[in-house]
């Protein structure tokens, strides 16, 4: 619940939408944001001449990346155009903020095992398909058992960004763990379903409608999921969610550190490696856009720029006078 009571009315809206948790939470930190900078006015009172100078003081104070600040956008137009029915419209002319490609940061295979050797079980399983198959993190997260195709060895990805849906490679040394995971998630449901009032697992409504019996099969049931069952947001629904995406950070930047490795490491980071790895390899440019999911192949290109720098694309002159 938000002690504001708009903001929970805002919350409300979306949260019967059917808006994702996580759009929701993120509209609603920009949307709170926007209105303590215009020092608590009502959004009423405010239009297109507030969320212009919004836009510019995140880009010229706060010095925000140009992804944070699209957000921010998407955010306060959706209140605007949605949810109060006031049209926004032109903005005009705000600060736009610096658009600079990030070098990504890519671990050697080496640094790739040592920080699988620090995870166990599902842990382990989780940060080898980010990097065995170059995953997102929230990608991986909403794997379904039915996603994971044994037979061809690959991973179906559904909506994934974009709303794209792709396949991707599986290593053929995780199916045996990945057997073991359905069926650690087969014994999880048949206990679930013994609870009173279990609603099976999260379907979209049409989906939902379409298959009235799949919340409760094995095969739309989460891969990776939560440990605990908990009410689904804004109903008395009792399910099963996936791994939390957070604590899935967390255990990828900790088996990091532990691992002795200083560079600064995500669960991003694995998909990174991979999309380098795969290139060095002797891998298409082409091929490796498909599996990644990017839509130009422009994005791909960042990780060629990677290999063609330092000793695997330009000799330094120091070489030549020792």
């Amino acid at each position: 619940m938000h002690s504001s009571p708009f903001l929970q009315s805002v919350y409300d809206y979306m949260l019967v939408r059917r808006y994702s948790i996580r759009t929701i939470r993120s509209y609603l930190y920009w949307i709170k944001y926007f209105i303590l900078y215009n020092n608590k006015r009502h959004p009423q009172k405010m239009g297109r001449e507030e969320v212009a100078r919004f836009l510019t003081f995140l880009a010229a104070r706060r010095q925000v990346a140009a992804a944070t600040q699209s957000t921010a956008l998407n955010a306060v137009a959706f209140l605007y155009n949605k949810y109060l029915d006031q049209p926004l419209g032109d903005l005009g002319q705000f600060q736009k903020a610096n658009r600079q490609r990030k070098l990504p940061v890519v671990l050697t295979q080496k640094e790739v095992r040592a920080v699988l050797d620090q995870l166990t079980g599902p842990h382990q399983l989780m940060a080898s398909l980010l990097y065995g198959s170059g995953l997102r993190r929230i990608e991986l997260l909403r794997l379904r058992v039915k996603d994971v195709d044994f037979d061809h060895l690959q991973l179906r990805v559904w909506n994934g960004k974009g709303g794209k849906h792709r396949l991707t490679t599986l290593a053929v040394e995780l199916v045996p763990r990945l057997e073991a995971q359905k069926e650690h998630v087969r014994a999880l449901l048949e206990n679930d379903k013994l609870y009173p009032g279990y609603a099976g697992v999260w379907m979209p409504d049409a989906l939902a409608r379409k298959y009235p019996s799949a919340p409760a099969s094995l095969s739309w049931q989460y891969l990776f999921p939560a440990s605990r069952l908990s009410l689904q947001p804004g109903t008395h629904l009792l399910r099963r969610h996936h791994f939390d995406e957070s604590s899935l950070n967390k255990v990828v930047r900790m088996a990091a550190q532990n691992a002795g490795i200083e560079k600064t490491v995500t669960s991003h980071t694995l998909r990174h490696s991979f999309a380098t790895h795969l290139l060095r390899s002797g891998a298409d440019i082409r091929t490796v856009q498909e599996q990644l999911g990017h839509s130009d192949v422009k994005t791909t290109e960042i990780y060629t720029h990677v290999l063609q720098q330092g000793a695997h694309g330009v000799r330094s002159p120091l070489s030549g006078i020792w």
